[in-house]
């Protein structure tokens, strides 16, 4: 029996540079500071890497390995919840592709290989959105969106 899987896409546009996107990716430092979170590698091919909660118990949430990567303009990796490590059915893969853009840059976002209807589908397809919005505000103002903020009440 075959899954049937799904992607998710999502580009946007950052008054940066493609040197400054790639290290909000995978420098932890400054991806806590708009994600909550630091990715955790040595960055290279068939590296593994962490997906980690920046806080007092620095909880592993999510896992995978370094696909490819070619600084500043692509990293592929695979992605799964911690919990589902061990299942190789439960992965899937991440591609960030950094394009300069005049005076800014492109990035494509490309969540794909994920199982249709999966908890994870539903929840990348709301946090990737929130994530990407937090980095270009992060990088264009020196400071994130606020990641857990709740609708108003209409």
């Amino acid at each position: 029996m075959t899954r049937e899987t799904t992607s998710f896409v999502y580009v946007t546009y950052i008054r940066s540079t493609p040197q400054k996107v790639f290290e909000a990716i995978t420098k932890p430092d400054i991806a806590k500071r708009y994600w909550a979170h630091e990715n955790v590698s040595d960055w290279k091919p068939g590296s593994k890497w962490e997906h980690i909660r920046a806080n007092d118990e620095r909880t592993v949430e999510l896992v995978g390995k370094v696909v490819e990567i070619s600084p500043p303009t692509r990293l592929v990796m695979t992605w799964a919840n911690a919990s589902q490590a061990d299942d190789p059915t439960k992965y899937s893969r991440v591609t960030f592709a950094i394009e300069e853009y005049d005076a800014m840059v492109k990035l494509t976002v490309s969540h794909d290989e994920l199982e249709a209807g999966s908890g994870m589908a539903k929840g990348i397809s709301q946090g990737w959105p929130a994530v990407l919005s937090s980095m270009k505000s992060f990088l264009e103002t020196g400071t994130g969106i606020d990641l857990f903020a709740k609708p108003k009440s209409a």
